[in-house]
């Protein structure tokens, strides 16, 4: 993980970042929390055919144990985000597994599912503290009943389980009535001890990119006796049965390095975010990606983040 996140962090050092402003939004015990709001660029169009763009809310990701909201190799994606007229809220959140040691292999994953719900759970918490600010802030400019959660790994999972505590009736502390306009996830899941994900409702609409390899977050499901981690392939299965609007995009044979691909994929966001998000389109995808000019770092597993 180290080694992954050095490279990324070589790849675009000089690369210049968007104009930024900072606010806390919350104070833990342990810690203040804060965003990052990045504008559109200058003269960038902020409607598409005449509908305003969301904002894009990032979680960062790190196995809950490490990574930030303005890491170097996320910055460039911003650019292109704002480049195109829309606004980025990057935020903080609390590493639940940091400092926690954890066993090897299969049984060492099941003996820490308590641990990683919980992760997940704080996760989500300082999601909707975020919105929560957001909203008591108008002030701002960003407009919460116009907002993408995305997230890369770790802040993938947070993102997913966020939307799905949303539709289950488990959040607290939202403006009412509150739903994302869409969810976008680089190699997420949602972790739970009981057992399968079940949707009360249709979700947002949910845009789900993961590798088939992937070693570190699942890609279909892991567990045992309703512990584990319901990857991308498992919940993409969820919505088509239920014909709730998705667009999932598996990468053959990749590995977690799809948890680093939101720059090279700018362009499967952009549609989806155009075309699901903004238009309402009703749009669903389900391809397989065979791309050898995708980067590679390696097959980053849970033994090597932990």
């Amino acid at each position: 993980m180290k080694k992954f996140a050095f490279f990324l962090t070589a790849l675009f050092v000089g690369l210049a970042a968007s104009a930024q402003e900072t606010y806390r939004f919350a104070e833990r015990d342990t810690c203040s929390l804060y965003l990052d709001i990045y504008r559109p660029a200058a003269g960038a169009p902020v409607e598409f055919q005449g509908k305003k763009k969301p904002t894009v809310m990032f979680v960062f990701g790190g196995g809950f144990v490490s990574g930030h909201r303005s890491d170097k190799f996320i910055i460039p994606w911003f650019n292109l985000l704002t480049e195109d007229g829309y606004n980025v809220v990057a935020i903080d959140y609390r590493l639940g597994m940091k400092g926690y040691e954890m066993g090897k292999g299969f049984s060492g994953i099941i003996k820490a599912s308590d641990r990683f719900l919980l992760a997940q759970q704080v996760g989500v918490e300082d999601v909707f503290s975020a919105v929560s600010f957001l909203a008591q802030n108008p002030d701002l400019g960003i407009d919460v009943n116009n907002l993408v959660i995305s997230g890369s790994s770790a802040g993938a999972i947070i993102s997913m389980a966020a939307e799905y505590d949303i539709v289950n009736g488990n959040a607290s502390g939202l403006p009412a009535d509150f739903n994302f306009k869409g969810v976008m996830s680089f190699a997420g899941a949602i972790i739970s001890t009981s057992g399968a994900p079940k949707y009360k409702k249709a979700p947002c609409p949910t845009l789900m990119l993961h590798g088939t390899a992937d070693k570190a977050v699942a890609y279909k499901s892991l567990g045992l006796f309703g512990r584990g981690i319901w990857g991308s392939s498992y919940i993409a299965g969820k919505f088509a049965k239920n014909g709730w609007e998705h667009c999932i995009y598996r990468f053959k044979d990749r590995s977690h390095d799809v948890a680093a691909y939101m720059y090279w994929l700018w362009s499967i966001e952009k549609e989806f975010l155009e075309q699901n998000v903004i238009m309402g389109s009703g749009r669903t995808v389900d391809a397989v990606v065979d791309d050898p000019a995708l980067p590679t770092w390696g097959n980053v597993s849970l033994d090597d983040i932990y």
